[in-house]
């Protein structure tokens, strides 16, 4: 349960952050940087829901139209539809973590289906793995966020 308590520490820590963006700046690439304040916390987002299903494979995603968008790989540079509004995201996200860990916390002790494997010596084989890889990600991405933030003031 410690697990999903730090989860849900991440994300209100991220949405502090997201908090400080502003309409304006979200598709504003800066220097440095390979994506935008919006990629970035759509990718959040995606990542949940998709490491969630890979979790538990029972999970049914919310937002899938937004993967191709916002998973690992994917760049505003090549959006060709509308991506979601800052409100929106923020919205998604308040909701997620109620949702994901409603999934995730009689299952932690379990095995995943697929075990998850980072360049090829670090390997995530139950769920809880997978939920510690979640809260890691995400804080990753709130200093990444702070920091756009910060040069894109206005």
């Amino acid at each position: 349960m410690e697990t999903l308590k730090q989860l849900n520490f991440a994300r209100i820590s991220l949405l502090g952050k997201i908090k400080k963006s502003t309409e304006a700046t979200l598709d504003v690439k800066p220097a440095g940087f390979s994506n935008t304040l919006r990629w970035n916390i759509g990718h959040v987002y995606a990542s949940m829901e998709g490491l969630t299903k890979r979790a538990v494979p029972t999970y049914e995603i919310v937002n899938p139209q937004w993967f191709p968008l916002f998973l690992s790989g994917t760049s505003p540079d090549n959006w060709e539809v509308e991506p979601p509004t800052l409100e929106e995201l923020i919205q998604a996200l308040e909701e997620q973590p109620v949702r994901i860990t409603a999934v995730l916390e009689n299952n932690l002790q379990n095995s995943v289906p697929e075990p998850m494997i980072i360049g090829g010596v670090h390997q995530m084989d139950t769920v809880e793995a997978l939920a510690q890889f979640i809260t890691w990600h995400e804080g990753i991405h709130t200093g990444v966020i702070d920091a756009m933030n910060r040069i894109t003031a206005e």
